[in-house]
């Protein structure tokens, strides 16, 4: 049977396979045949992983039999994701897989466990296509950074697809995979899910655990999901959540049904009287696209024409997020990057004089320029002498953009700004100057800082770029449900069909 894996989502998948008009196992040859036919024009995966595809698969069409052997609707009986094809970001382990990191000095390190989050997202039934390319040690905003090659947006392959998760996001965009995995430190998620014109969600920080993802700063990271609708996204976050014991930060707040939320949204009447707050200040920052701006204030049009209160916020502390965010997030990222020196894992340097030599070698061998820049303006700034000048005056900053937002949470249920200041950009257009490659960030940056969790959602194609635009919608702590309800009845209104018209040419 043909299937067109890309025009379908997760949840289609899902309902087919239990009525039985295709096969899980055929899902996955769908899945690879998108893939041989897209992936030398995206290169979206460093990794595939059919025999891990393909085993997933069996094990769901062996409980749509037994489920039929004992008189079961295998709609009842079968998890959330059951056939549905996904990709991992390789910053997550997955036994039977590589764990790159996009970086050379992991090139060859295998991974000997899986993270948590993968196990659930398998544990719901999905069928893992391979491993998602991404910025080296996630750091970048462009997917450019990978050290095995640039991936292309599906939209137009001159431009990238956003990053540091640019693989995960593209591989839904081409219709390799119908979900993904991804991390966002400060806007890893988001940014991609805008430029290429799919769903992103950033949980909660400790909504999902972090046991078994390379961490880059500690405090900020967390894994989230991308999908070709708010529900795709609803329902692997219901996969994912909840609290881990091989994770600390691990939250215990009870997770909610947030595929019933997203169907809530998606009813007429479904977001009326929810408070809805355009974060003013933000809309009027230097630099946002005037396609950007106008999507973003249409958006808060729509919310009012569907019955949401729509008012005006501001979040004054939330223009030093940027500058906070590059002292904190490079910190921690200098801290955990001390581990890879040459000899416990990874790539190491040959015929070292000593083991100072093995460490520096290492490193300077396996690390690309974006990972030195960070590591080295993170030790930098943890150093005697500069640690209360940068690296406390950052947390200070922290600490009143966590306010601003807990302030505006007082009298608004969700938050509403732009995703990032434009649509995507050529490749290489800005990879000469890391300061303008910073600020595609700008308006994600702060929530990772407070801990939210935030949605982006297509707002269209923009009508200067003629390509995806995304709008943010912020939520308070936990409160995903809300944030999902809300996304939902938004992307009802917009009505944007979130397949590239390259899909069917590439």
């Amino acid at each position: 049977m043909s299937i067109d894996i890309s025009s379908l989502n997760a949840s289609a998948i899902r309902d087919s396979i239990a009525r039985g008009d295709f096969s899980a196992r055929e899902v996955a040859d769908a899945a690879f045949a998108r893939v041989e036919s897209v992936e030398g024009d995206v290169h979206a995966f460093l990794q595939l992983a059919p025999e891990l595809a393909y085993d997933a698969a069996d094990r769901v069409d062996a409980s749509v039999v037994a489920a039929r052997a004992d008189g079961v609707n295998p709609a009842d009986v079968l998890p959330a994701l059951a056939g549905v094809p996904a990709g991992i970001k390789d910053n997550m382990n997955l036994i039977g897989t590589n764990t790159t990191c996009g970086s050379k000095i992991l090139e060859p390190y295998q991974s000997v466990y899986t993270c948590s989050a993968v196990q659930r997202l398998l544990d719901a039934g999905a069928l893992p296509v391979g491993k998602c390319n991404m910025d080296e040690f996630a750091f970048g905003s462009s997917t450019e950074n990978s050290a095995f090659g640039v991936t292309h947006n599906p939209w137009d392959l001159t431009r990238v697809p956003g990053g540091s998760s640019g693989g995960s996001a593209a591989c839904v965009s081409a219709g390799e995979a119908a979900v993904s995995l991804g991390s966002d430190t400060g806007g890893s998620i988001r940014q991609p899910g805008a430029f290429t014109g799919t769903v992103a969600l950033k949980p909660t920080y400790g909504r999902v655990s972090r046991y078994g993802c390379v961490a880059f700063g500690s405090s900020l990271d967390q894994i989230g999901p991308f999908g070709k609708t708010v529900e795709d996204c609803a329902l692997v976050l219901g996969a994912i959540a909840g609290q881990d014991p091989m994770d600390a930060t691990s939250s215990d707040v009870g997770v909610a049904d947030y595929a019933a939320a997203a169907r809530t949204g998606a009813r007429e009447g479904g977001v009326r009287g929810l408070r809805v707050g355009i974060v003013t200040d933000l809309l009027a920052m230097d630099g946002c696209a005037e396609e950007v701006r106008a999507a973003t204030v249409r958006a808060a049009e729509l919310f009012a024409e569907l019955g949401a209160t729509v008012g005006e916020v501001e979040l004054p502390s939330a223009q030093h997020g940027l500058s906070a965010y590059y002292i904190i997030g490079p910190a921690e990222a200098s801290s955990n990057l001390a581990r890879f020196d040459g000899i416990r894992y990874g790539a190491r340097a040959e015929d070292p004089a000593d083991v100072l030599d093995l460490y520096m070698r290492s490193r300077a061998e396996g690390f690309g320029p974006e990972t030195i820049r960070r590591v080295m303006l993170g030790t930098y700034a943890l150093s005697a002498g500069y640690y209360d000048a940068y690296y406390g005056q950052a947390q200070k900053a922290r600490t009143l953009i966590k306010r601003d937002f807990a302030s505006a949470f007082e009298d608004f249920d969700v938050l509403l700004t732009p995703t990032a200041p434009s649509a995507a950009f050529k490749v290489g257009e800005k990879s000469q100057d890391p300061m303008e490659m910073y600020l595609n960030d700008i308006f994600t940056i702060p929530v990772n800082l407070a801990g939210n969790c935030a949605i982006s959602v297509p707002a269209g194609l923009g009508v200067d770029s003629g390509l995806p635009v995304g709008v943010q919608i912020i939520g308070d702590y936990f409160a995903e449900d809300v944030l999902l309800r809300a996304a939902a009845a938004y992307e009802g209104a917009v009505g944007f069909d979130s397949r590239p018209p390259l899909v069917g040419s590439l």
